[in-house]
């Protein structure tokens, strides 16, 4: 069985309803699976708490209508993350599908949620099928590609003319986007090409490997207690002053905390960080902090927008959930204010949005970020949304 949450902004605000005469109060439900348990669950906590303050900013209420959001925990696994989704939709009748953190539970939940015409908002993962070839229009991304993150790095450091990188992710769904997306854009020799098991905690003998290869830079993606371990072992082994580590989903608000000084001075690549100059980002960041007293990351974010998606859509079609359509050409105008400097969807229902370079900083407070150093692309375009037939 799953784990079930229902947010107390939504129990208050059924309660405060009264029972309309001509028969009950619909009562929008979103499904959102996500990790709960286990190293990654900070993840998902940040995803969660993210979720539960855009409905409580919205009064509890999605386009008007009272609602919930129930919380499924996928513990990491695509086939419980598939049980969860079946769960959700025959059980709780849920109406909308959302969160997901791994690339490789998204494949495993992404048919048998679309072809019941159950919108899926994806606010993480973003295998490349789902923009290309396995593209639907009942599933929209709040996040990325998971391709784009490292191209933008790739392209930066072509810039800066860095040669001869190691590139290291783990070997699963995503982790071989991140590096075909980093190769895509980076023109320099790639002189170790590594993947590693999903999970893993201890990378002596990869470091190894590294300092036998001399290379001038590394590129990992490693998401979660396996950035927190990674990063902490390269600085311990004494290269973070030597060989310049470049990541992206690495060192964020989720593995910082943990990270502190072995991650300063590394440099990460994104669309979103809690120091981006926007309005509705900077009321995000303030409202998240007072509420929960850390910096969100953009796993929050991106969960955020993704209720705040869900509720222009239902707003819009004035909540008549059984019109698909009507939801589904409001999702696609993404009308409602964005937390990024700029969003509109491509024809696969990826963003185009901009990227930009990091570099890991502490304030005056002492808590450890993604400073804003360059923008890297603006409105960027997926390498895959020519292989959609949506148009």
């Amino acid at each position: 069985m799953i784990k079930r949450l229902i947010t107390a902004a939504s129990v208050l605000a059924l309660l405060a309803i009264p029972a309309l005469a001509a028969g009950p109060t619909k009562t929008v439900k979103i499904g959102f699976i996500t990790t709960l348990s286990g190293p990654a669950g900070v993840i998902g906590k940040h995803m969660k708490d993210s979720a539960d303050l855009a409905l409580a900013d919205l009064g509890g209420k999605i386009g008007g209508l009272p609602a919930e959001i129930i919380y499924g925990d996928d513990q990491q696994k695509p086939e419980i993350g598939l049980q969860i989704a079946h769960e959700m939709m025959e059980r709780d009748k849920v109406n909308f599908v959302a969160g997901i953190i791994w690339s490789n539970v998204l494949l495993a939940v992404l048919h048998p949620v679309t072809a019941t015409h159950t919108i899926l908002v994806g606010t993480n993962a973003g295998a490349h099928p789902v923009a290309g070839k396995e593209c639907s229009p009942y599933f929209f991304s709040t996040s990325w590609q998971n391709d784009e993150t490292p191209e933008a790095l790739g392209k930066y450091m072509t810039e800066k003319h860095i040669t001869d990188v190691y590139a290291m992710a783990p070997n699963y769904a995503a982790g071989r986007d991140m590096i075909t997306g980093f190769k895509r854009y980076f023109k320099g020799k790639i002189v170790g090409e590594v993947y590693t098991k999903l999970g893993q905690s201890d990378y002596q003998a990869e470091i190894s490997q590294i300092r036998a290869a001399h290379p001038k830079a590394v590129f990992v993606f490693y998401p979660g207690g396996m950035g927190i371990q990674f990063v902490k072992q390269y600085a311990e082994a004494g290269l973070r002053g030597e060989i310049p580590l470049y990541s992206v989903f690495t060192s964020d608000a989720t593995t910082l905390p943990a990270q502190r000084d072995t991650a300063l001075g590394n440099y990460e690549a994104g669309s979103w960080s809690p120091d981006v100059d926007v309005p509705a980002s900077k009321a995000f960041v303030a409202a998240f902090e007072k509420k929960y007293g850390y910096l969100p990351s953009y796993y929050g974010e991106q969960s955020y927008d993704a209720i705040m998606l869900i509720n222009s859509a239902v707003k819009a079609v004035k909540g008549n959930l059984d019109d698909k359509e009507g939801l589904i050409a409001a999702m696609d105008k993404a009308d409602f204010t964005w937390t990024r400097p700029y969003f509109r969807y491509n024809t696969n229902h990826i963003p185009i949005e901009n990227f930009y370079l990091f570099r890991i900083a502490k304030n005056a407070e002492g808590q450890y970020y993604r400073k804003v150093e360059a923008t890297i692309f603006t409105h960027h375009k997926d390498a895959y949304y020519h292989e959609c037939s949506m148009k």
